[in-house]
């Protein structure tokens, strides 16, 4: 259905990829992977023609619709809930729109009629059955906007809410092609388990970006690996993918090593016999032998694994944390309601619910950024809280190197250890002299992530630290948090890492109460279906 032929993308030296060469069939739904910067989004682009290759070309095969998440969460402002999703099959927007200011018109002029019939016809082509309100309306209500919000502004909506409708608008003309780049960011665990529904029914070619393992082990039938300044295709989930990546990474370095010896060893038998008369016919033979061994390269990987070290300075006493009795609401609306919290030594806490149920408010009130309108927040007195906001990636700015920014948070601290902080979170040599204004999203939470390492705290406390961060550092991170002596409590909807390191679920409810379970997720889970 799509094919890539002799394919290269490249920025003046800098090759992202070349000659490549797929075919992506109906009924296949592929796991574009890769490192930030290795060119998924760059390549996802090129499929669905909204940037151009440096060489090459991809064909679509002829009459198939093609649907691309819209990344643009503002280019409909001004339009409908409803609308902005019905503009997903744009000609048929087009027509119903056309045919409501024919109706309105003061005379029914054959000129009129005639164009209403035209318009008709294309109406009846593109929704058969009459249902596209029926069918806009379920998946709205589907992704939680009540039928009374349809007709609301887009521009009224918050930034996670405008990119659920845009959601809406891909998935409900059902195209034939499905380019899908992030899309289970700003969504929680409830809608994304719906979107995994939704993709596993499509009947078409589909290519999806995600860094959410649980996602990709969902979804996806196929795995395309961008690495190598290649495009790899593998069968199977992410899962899948991993094993057999392994396996061959394995058998290259066992290849080059067996090759590598042979070649030193064709070396010391030329060296010591090519002078003996008696031995230089042998000699020869080696040489010829040493010529034609191929021993090649290892091709370097963009791929790297941070190492997420969380050390904790000084042990915790008997009392941690004690959120008692606190509720808050803002403009009436009732957010957290009486809860109360003990956090025990040893509790490693995820703490879920819905998006807007008020857990940053629930971290902002804990690490005392936002005062509760009842209730208190109690510190136990050895406790050194490292806290990862929700809007990290906001509050870094400056121009200031990587190295002085980081540096700033503890003048004391060795230089040597500034550096490893960093370089565990890949920042290597001249990389820490970049400025902290040049960084991406993915650079930013790295940075925030070496600075609680180097802060050594014995509590912390995480606001979706996985946001920008690729599949690698995510699960560096479940691993850090698992080996992490202290206690925290981890703001997270990715559903693998909770599975990495919780033994203990707080889950905000409606209304402003919480459940508190003690136990893994996958055990919370088992209790919330048996109910």
């Amino acid at each position: 259905m799509v094919q890539t032929v002799n394919l290269k993308k490249a920025y003046g030296s800098r090759v992202l990829f070349q000659d490549i060469n797929l075919k992506l069939d109906t009924g296949k739904r592929y796991g574009l992977i890769g490192a930030n910067g290795a060119g998924k989004s760059t390549f996802l682009k090129i499929l669905s023609g909204h940037e151009d290759a440096t060489e090459g070309e991809v064909q679509v095969q002829n009459g198939k619709k093609v649907g691309t998440l819209s990344q643009n969460q503002f280019a409909y402002e001004e339009y409908s809930l409803f609308d902005t999703v019905l503009l997903g099959n744009k000609r048929l927007y087009d027509a119903i729109k056309e045919k409501e200011e024919l109706y309105m018109s003061p005379e029914f002029t054959d000129e009129v009629n005639n164009r209403l019939a035209e318009l008709e016809i294309v109406c009846v082509e593109e929704d058969p059955t009459y249902e596209y309100d029926v069918k806009i309306t379920k998946i709205l209500e589907d992704l939680g906007f009540p039928a009374s919000t349809h007709t609301d502004l887009m521009s009224t909506l918050t930034g996670g809410d405008k990119f659920k409708v845009l959601l809406a608008q891909v998935l409900y003309p059902k195209p034939d092609v499905l380019f899908l780049d992030e899309p289970t960011n700003n969504l929680d665990i409830e809608t994304i388990g719906w979107l995994e529904n939704q993709l596993q029914h499509h009947d078409g070619t589909m290519v999806v970006i995600s860094h959410d393992r649980h996602f990709l082990n969902a979804v996806c039938t196929h795995i395309l690996d961008v690495d190598y300044k290649q495009i790899r295709e593998f069968t199977g989930n992410y899962d899948d993918w991993y094993i057999a990546s392994t396996v061959l990474a394995k058998q290259a370095q066992t290849d080059m090593s067996k090759k590598q010896k042979e070649k030193e060893e064709l070396e010391k038998f030329i060296a010591r016999f090519s002078a003996n008369a008696s031995k230089a016919k042998q000699a020869t033979s080696r040489q010829k032998q040493l010529d034609k061994l191929d021993v090649g390269k290892i091709e370097l990987s963009s791929r790297r694994d941070p190492s997420i070290i969380f050390k904790q300075k000084r042990e915790v006493g008997k009392e941690l944390l004690m959120v008692k009795n606190v509720s808050k609401s803002y403009d009436g609306e009732i957010v957290l309601n009486d809860v109360s919290i003990t956090v025990e030594k040893g509790d490693k806490i995820a703490l879920i619910g819905p998006n807007g149920i008020g857990k940053t408010t629930l971290c902002e009130i804990m690490v005392e950024n936002v005062k509760p309108d009842s209730g208190e927040v109690h510190w136990g007195a050895t406790i050194q809280n490292g806290y990862f906001p929700q809007n990290a990636t906001d509050i870094i700015n400056g121009d200031i190197t990587l190295y002085d920014w980081l540096r700033n948070f503890d003048r004391d601290a060795d230089i040597n250890e500034i550096r490893n902080c960093l370089g565990r979170m890949l920042f290597n040599g001249q990389e820490q002299e970049k400025k902290v204004d040049s960084c991406s999203g993915g650079e930013k939470h790295r940075m925030w992530l070496s600075k609680i390492m180097l802060e050594q705290p014995n509590f912390m406390i995480l606001d979706e630290p996985t946001n920008h961060l690729d599949l690698e550092a995510i699960i560096a991170l479940g691993e850090g948090l698992l080996d992490y002596e202290g206690s925290c409590i981890c703001v997270s909807h990715d559903r693998e890492l909770l599975d990495a390191f919780a033994n203990r679920i707080i889950e905000i409810q409606p209304g402003g109460s919480i459940v508190d379970f003690k136990g893994s997720y996958e055990d919370y889970l088992e209790t919330k279906v048996q109910k």
